[in-house]
């Protein structure tokens, strides 16, 4: 039996031609539903969304790019999607075990293409220096032990004054290894105070201006982050910190609050110099058996409203945001499912799930130039759910919106909303909208949806589920916003994906 025919028609059927072409990606259904459905108003306009070139300088918003390092992902293939995405700063990694292979020889070049290729799109990398080399018998795994001994932190600092100086110009920031309060470093506070201070020596010799991240927690150890911060206080180190990273993977985005506030508040105990950067976090797309958030029914609708979640609650406190991850990743044992976009089995794009517009249209109204954090609004409302409102301030520090939702529970797949009554404290407008902050999609608010009395103001009818949605003034919205006219609801724009 000719057996060639046989595999060109298995390649056929799985998507790759036989000249190893990209295959067409594909529409998403879970889009297309989404912009079916939506509370019962005159859509009047869409945010405009803006790639990273346009964007400039943004500096609340992040997406990680990591695992590159392991092969995991394939940059090649989603490098024109992140410059759309519109963020303008991306995590990677280092790999100092793909680096060097042979010791006292590196080969940057696999590095290279991507720092290079993030900046002709207009993102910053930030780069996470971490895992050992087993060249020295130190391993690369997540939660791998911390090396203490002197042949290999004297080998890792070498790479560190490497590749540090390669990258002068093109990374300003640095992050000190990913969640050493895993594994055997749990309560070895000094294997990781000791490898912060070494690395950081050598950073700030090669490159003076670098920014420092340190930590990369798991979620937010009060007791390891203060017995690391009291060794570098013993030491005067405090001042070698510009940001403590820290990665609040919870079920319920908001069940985080209370960690993040009390880590907040322990960081700045320390030093009010130190700021905290949500560094990594997301959330899977399907069901999964490992990695973070397992074992609960994730969809794309809920990876959608739990992103947008993360990145309201980070923006409301003032907090940089770096969303994980941009494209699914092929672990050894799965492939994950947190990607902002499906890949295949080729690590090929398949198409953008609503996260990926989530994150587009975050980018496009929250800019560190035109709206800002007005922190949480007193309210009150008719619904028992509990819900979170904060404000939007101008760069004059006028309120000129809020952004609600419900915050009690795990995101659902529930495209429904609710209708409520919210009275929020101290906002008066003159011209609202409303805004979904998953679509983009803009809504007209009639007259009797608001009144002003009493330093509060009253919305009637209020559209709410458990996802952002806000309320904005019309002169507010991004420059190119059109909200003249109504929009057919169902449009398919953007259908190819």
């Amino acid at each position: 039996m000719n057996k060639i025919p046989l595999l060109l028609a298995l390649f056929a059927c799985i998507g790759l031609s036989a000249s190893g072409q990209v295959p067409t990606p594909h529409w998403s259904l879970t889009w297309k539903n989404m912009l079916k459905t939506g509370p019962v108003l005159e859509q009047i306009g869409t945010l405009p969304t803006v790639s990273a070139k346009e964007a400039g300088e943004n500096g609340y918003w992040s997406v990680g790019c990591e695992t590159l390092d392991r092969d995991y992902g394939d940059f090649q293939e989603y490098r024109a999607y992140l410059g759309e995405l519109g963020v303008t700063s991306a995590r990677i990694q280092s790999g100092w075990a793909k680096c060097e292979q042979k010791k006292g020889r590196y080969d940057f070049a696999w590095l290279d293409a991507i720092v290079d290729g993030m900046l002709e799109e207009g993102v910053r990398p930030w780069m996470n220096l971490g895992y050992g080399n087993p060249l020295y018998g130190a391993e690369k795994g997540l939660g791998s032990k911390i090396f203490t001994d002197s042949e290999t932190m004297d080998a890792w600092l070498d790479f560190v004054e490497a590749i540090v100086t390669r990258y002068k110009g093109k990374v300003l920031e640095w992050e000190v290894w990913n969640e050493p309060n895993l594994g055997e470093n749990k309560t070895n506070y000094d294997a990781y105070a000791v490898l912060l201070s070494n690395t950081v020596e050598v950073i700030k010799r090669v490159e003076p201006d670098a920014v420092i991240i340190g930590f990369g927690l798991s979620r937010m150890p009060l007791e390891y982050t203060g017995k690391v911060l009291d060794l570098l206080k013993e030491r005067n180190q405090l001042d070698m910190l510009d940001y403590i990273s820290f990665h609040p993977y919870y079920e319920n985005p908001d069940d985080a609050a209370t960690g993040i506030e009390a880590l907040m508040e322990l960081v700045h105990s320390y030093s009010p110099d130190i700021k905290l950067f949500q560094g990594e976090c997301g959330c899977p797309a399907v069901l999964e058996w490992a990695h973070a958030l397992r074992y609960n029914e994730w969809s794309e609708y809920s990876q959608a409203k739990w992103v947008a979640r993360r990145m309201a609650f980070d923006w409301t406190h003032g907090i940089r945001s770096s969303i994980f991850t941009i494209v699914d990743l092929q672990y050894p044992n799965m492939q994950q499912s947190f990607g902002l976009m499906r890949t295949n089995l080729f690590k090929e794009v398949v198409y953008k799930r609503p996260s990926f517009h989530t994150v587009q249209h975050f980018a496009s109204l929250f800019t560190d130039r035109t709206v800002f954090t007005g922190g949480e609004l007193g309210h009150e409302s008719n619904t028992a759910r509990s819900l979170s409102v904060s404000g939007l301030k101008n760069p004059e520090g006028k309120l000129i919106g809020a952004m609600y939702w419900y915050n009690d529970r795990i995101p659902s797949s529930d495209l429904s909303f609710d209708s409520v009554e919210l009275w929020i404290e101290g906002l008066s407008l003159k011209d609202p909208v409303l805004v979904d902050m998953i679509t983009g999609r803009i809504w007209a608010l009639p007259k009797y949806h608001g009144n002003i009395a009493g330093g509060r103001m009253k919305f009637t009818g209020l559209p709410v589920w458990d996802s952002p949605m806000v309320i904005i003034e019309r002169s507010a919205l991004p420059e190119g916003t059109e909200t003249v006219g109504a929009l057919a609801t169902g449009s398919t724009r953007d259908m190819k994906f």
